[in-house]
């Protein structure tokens, strides 16, 4: 597990209606009442009934005639009340500005999506919604769910899962796991990355499953690199570790292993590479292994570090190493001789929610909803990687060898995910192993998470369509 400023090692769908209720009222007459009064008074009386049963009429007649017009009219009305669902947005100004050495398309590499509202929908940017019906599986439907990731077990109080994420102009549907089924039949998918990577497949295999049981195929000594198999649709779906894409070695010091790392910039990690051959899909992510002391690296020697303090070491930073280990692993992909026909997407950059410390120092997440656009406070940092993702996304589009079908695309989820800081395990885990840490990196499973898969099912439509 891996946070933001640590490691890694050490890291729900359809709208609510709004209820609307009506009141009418019953004026009734009382003749003891009038009997009880004086003549005049009772005559004021009666001239003042008469006077609200005509106001009484008319109100009635305008608000039938509403009523008619709003169920007959071809628009639609959305009537609020105070029992309105709060909506968490995050508006688009928030996207990074694109550089003026290479400037980013952003539109030709968002997810997108045809919509009635407009030709194409940018998935990345919208709100949180409340949603009712809850996740399409629990941990009674999905046996592969890990310990790690099903927070419901360990106590956490589910209001998390009852959101959805809305872009403006479109709609993100639900998952359906038999059109995923039927997309990506007779294919192999490979996630390609640190945990996090890991953290989306295993609620990909969770959604999945809910349509057909999947066949645990491999599994390594070190349970990095894992296969599935669906045999009705004949897909592959794997998971491939590697924190780096470069090679990275772990610092030893007196015998024993610490939490640093060499980097070797120049180096790809062909643990992943050499599985690459033979996939249709590839889905990588990765940057929260950085937030740790790292040394750098390029050819055997050293250039800089991370986090390191020291006087006589430049630190690079953080966006350098990411920029560095993107490029050098999209720049595999595209002149990969044995890649043709590869499909890879890109999942952008998502954060940690640490409150108030870290992992082993008393940090916690325990929000119980979406964060507003207000609470974000300074999380410029996480759009700068996003922003990084992106132009080393449009470089490897621009420069990749013509391959026959070898396509690029985006998965971008960091701006709905920075919102979702009730997302994660925080203490509701088994801890036997870990007692005193707080998981904010990681995704409960189900959670947040499970919109990466909606968002990467109409991404692939796109490019696979049924």
């Amino acid at each position: 597990m891996e946070s933001k400023h640590t490691s890694e090692s050490s890291n729900i769908g359809t709208s609510f209606l709004s209820a609307v209720s009506s009141s009418h009222m019953n004026t009734t007459q009382s003749k003891n009442m009038v009997a009880s009064q004086s003549l005049y008074y009772s005559l004021e009386w009666n001239a003042i009934q008469k006077k609200i049963g005509s106001f009484l009429f008319l109100l009635l007649l305008l608000s039938t005639i509403f009523l008619l017009f709003i169920l007959y009219s071809s628009n639609t009305y959305n009537i609020t009340t105070k029992y309105a669902l709060k909506e968490i947005s995050i508006s688009e100004n928030l996207s990074p500005p694109a550089t003026k050495e290479a400037p980013i398309n952003e539109s030709s590499l968002a997810t997108t999506q045809r919509s009635p509202a407009t030709d194409v929908c940018d998935l990345s940017v919208g709100k949180w919604v409340k949603e009712p019906r809850g996740p399409l599986y629990n941990n009674a439907t999905c046996r592969t769910l890990p310990d790690l990731k099903d927070c419901m077990k360990y106590g956490k109080e589910p209001s998390y899962l009852y959101w959805r994420w809305k872009p403006e102009g479109c709609e993100l549907p639900r998952f359906d796991p038999e059109t995923f089924l039927a997309v990506v039949r007779g294919k192999k998918m490979g996630f390609i990355g640190d945990s996090l990577a890991r953290n989306q497949m295993e609620s990909l295999l969770c959604l999945l499953s809910q349509a057909e049981t999947p066949i645990d195929v491999y599994k390594d000594d070190g349970d990095k690199f894992r296969t599935w198999h669906f045999p009705s649709h004949n897909f592959t779906l794997m998971v491939m570790w590697t924190e780096f894409f470069v090679e990275g070695i772990q610092r030893i010091v007196n015998g024993t292993a610490t939490a640093s790392y060499d980097i070797h910039l120049d180096k790809i990690n062909t643990n992943w590479t050499s599985r690459l051959p033979g996939l249709d899909f590839a889905v990588i992510s990765g940057g929260n292994w950085f937030f740790r002391t790292h040394y750098l690296y390029e050819g055997g020697k050293t250039v800089g570090c991370l986090n390191c303090g020291e006087d006589n070491v430049r630190d690079l930073g953080v966006e350098f190493a990411v920029r560095s280990v993107v490029r050098k692993a999209l720049e595999f992909v595209s002149t990969c001789a044995e890649c043709d026909g590869l499909v890879t997407f890109l999942r952008t950059y998502t954060p940690s929610h640490f409150e108030n410390g870290s992992w082993f120092t008393g940090g916690y997440c325990n929000r119980t909803q979406p964060l507003s656009e207000d609470e974000l406070g300074l999380r410029g940092f996480d759009l700068k990687l996003r922003k990084i993702q992106f132009e080393e996304m449009e470089r490897a589009r621009r420069t990749k060898v013509n391959g026959p079908g070898r396509e690029f695309g985006l998965l971008d989820v960091t701006k709905a995910m920075m919102l979702r800081a009730d997302g994660h395990p925080g203490a509701h885990y088994d801890k036997r192993w870990v007692r005193n840490a707080n998981d904010c990196l990681h995704w409960c499973l189900p959670g947040p998470v499970d919109m990466w898969n909606e968002v990467l099912l109409e991404t692939l439509k796109k490019h696979s369509p049924l």
